[in-house]
């Protein structure tokens, strides 16, 4: 098995359970670092509101880096779950 291989979620079962929920989880943090970006990027047009969306940005920057932690997560899972005598890093 190669770590970040596309075709790891195929080895099993439960691999491809991992994907889905893994899938999800990254699916959420996508759309939040966006909705965050958005709202930051809304308040910036007014200046009363400026402080409210620079945090808004800084919380939606944490989220971005949550998405490689996410799939990084998510390979570790698949090792747990078997086939990690053959990893291999691509």
């Amino acid at each position: 098995m190669k770590l970040f291989d596309p075709n790891n979620h195929t080895c099993s079962k439960k691999h491809e359970e991992i994907y889905a929920f893994y899938a999800l989880i990254y699916t959420i943090v996508d759309f939040s670092a966006a909705i965050f970006f958005i709202g930051g990027s809304i308040l910036f047009f007014y200046e009363s509101t400026t402080y409210i969306g620079t945090w808004l940005f800084l919380i939606g920057s944490i989220f971005f880096a949550l998405r490689p932690t996410t799939r990084l997560l998510r390979e570790l899972a698949y090792i747990r779950a078997g086939k990690y005598e053959e990893i291999k890093v691509s």
